[in-house]
């Protein structure tokens, strides 16, 4: 999807007290709180924030920007990029989850949105996700459609549950074997392009907006999922209080996906944590031995089938493979967060 700069639609940027673009009163509230909470992203931070800025839609909101004690420089490039933008520098990394916390406890706005800083807004796609909020109540929590930096599909915005079938698949591989199947591809929602409003079980953080009174009544993430699974473990509370979280295709973004993960590695042990915790917190307790020895068996077979590979290609490399890492730390992941 490109973008013509020639409908560029600025928001309105609001600070406390007063907005940006007048000397109104304090009670003139913004729309929506952005909160973006980033780690060593300086260059992605930078478009993400002049993209939002710029081509928000007619809505009022007020940025905060949460940077988790970056090494890159982020924090001092923010400040002098976007000096009307609100900066937090924290001295150590406290996470996602926490991070986001904090800012929406701070936030002025009814409604939030968490907005990954590996991403650039299209067109509108504030203005659209709000007016799309306030006209489905019902959802609680909803998400938009999100793109690769080529314009293809990303489905990445949403997800279905866990479920003993989907991990049996995820576990063979079936899933990526039919990956445009509903059926197989379950938690993907295999073959459907975003283009349609739909009911899901999981908005992902990179895009998702909520009102203020939800999160409240949520008490926020739980703060025991460091990185990864923390929406996945809202959107399954906010379900348990009777919403349906939901997507429209009206609100776009590009988003890169995992650009502040140091390794693959790394990001595969923390996704297998988050979802031995997410199995423990929401699966029925007779279910949890099964889900959580199919998510082991997802891991050796993974690491069986790359040293299998390496002796069939006499490879004699001299540190593990991302599997060989996976496998190593198993203890550690299955016990979850």
């Amino acid at each position: 999807m490109t973008q013509d700069p020639a409908t560029s639609n600025a928001i309105t940027l609001w600070s406390a007290g007063r907005s940006a673009a007048s000397d109104g009163p304090a009670e003139n509230l913004p729309d929506v709180t952005v909160i973006i909470v980033s780690y060593n992203t300086r260059e992605l931070t930078l478009a993400c924030l002049d993209t939002l800025l710029t081509r928000g839609g007619d809505v009022t909101c007020e940025v905060i920007v949460y940077d988790n004690a970056s090494q890159d420089g982020s924090a001092e490039a923010i400040a002098a990029a976007f000096p009307q933008v609100t900066l937090i520098a924290s001295k150590e990394n406290l996470g996602f989850a926490k991070a986001n916390n904090i800012v929406a406890d701070m936030a002025a706005a009814p409604f939030l949105l968490l907005l990954n800083p590996d991403t650039e807004t299209y067109e509108k796609a504030i203005e659209n996700l709000l007016a799309f909020s306030r006209a489905h109540p019902e959802a609680g929590i909803v998400g938009g459609r999100t793109y690769y930096p080529d314009g293809s599909l990303n489905p990445s915005s949403c997800w279905n549950r866990i479920t003993p079938l989907s991990q049996l698949f995820r576990a063979l591989n079936i899933d990526s074997i039919f990956p445009n199947s509903p059926f197989f591809n379950y938690e993907a929602i295999g073959g459907w392009q975003r283009d349609s409003v739909r009911a899901v079980d999981i908005v992902v953080g990179c895009f998702l907006m909520m009102p203020k009174a939800l999160w409240d009544e949520l008490g926020g993430f739980d703060l025991k999922y460091f990185m990864y699974g923390e929406e996945a473990d809202l959107c399954h509370r906010a379900r348990k209080l009777g919403y349906q979280p939901m997507i429209t295709p009206e609100a776009n973004i590009m988003h890169l996906v995992g650009a502040s993960s140091s390794g693959r590695a790394e990001k595969v042990v923390l996704v297998a944590k988050a979802r031995a915790t997410l199995i423990r917190d929401h699966w029925a307790r007779i279910g949890v031995p099964l889900g959580l020895s199919l998510l082991w068996l997802w891991a050796f077979l993974r690491f069986a089938g790359s040293a299998l590979r390496n002796k069939i290609k006499k490879s004699s490399a001299s540190t593990p493979g991302t599997w060989a890492m996976v496998w190593q730390h198993r203890k550690d992941w299955l016990k979850g967060y």
